[in-house]
């Protein structure tokens, strides 16, 4: 099963909000989620994203994909240096 990690919109028309789902990706937009990892306000800003880390970094060890958008959201936010490991210089 292949696994993406994207935003599934919630909220009232013209107020939306966003949870940071896993879910496959062959369901569709707002199908159910194999589970709910963060919550993101756009109205708020870049400040509003509130992501449970851990959880993130183990979909991503088990080869989800990101969203363009959930990369730039996270970016913007400050967290995706705190998702993704460290690139260590080869010698």
């Amino acid at each position: 099963m292949s696994v993406a990690i994207r935003f599934k919109r919630i909220g009232k028309p013209k107020a939306a909000q966003y949870r940071l789902v896993a879910i496959d990706k062959r369901q569709r937009s707002q199908g159910a989620p194999i589970e709910v990892i963060g919550h993101y306000d756009p109205k708020q800003g870049s400040k509003s994203i509130q992501v449970d880390v851990e959880r993130f970094k183990y979909w991503l060890g088990t080869g989800a994909q990101p969203s363009e958008s959930v990369k730039g959201a996270m970016k913007s936010a400050g967290l995706w240096v705190k998702v993704t490991p460290a690139k260590t210089p080869s010698q």
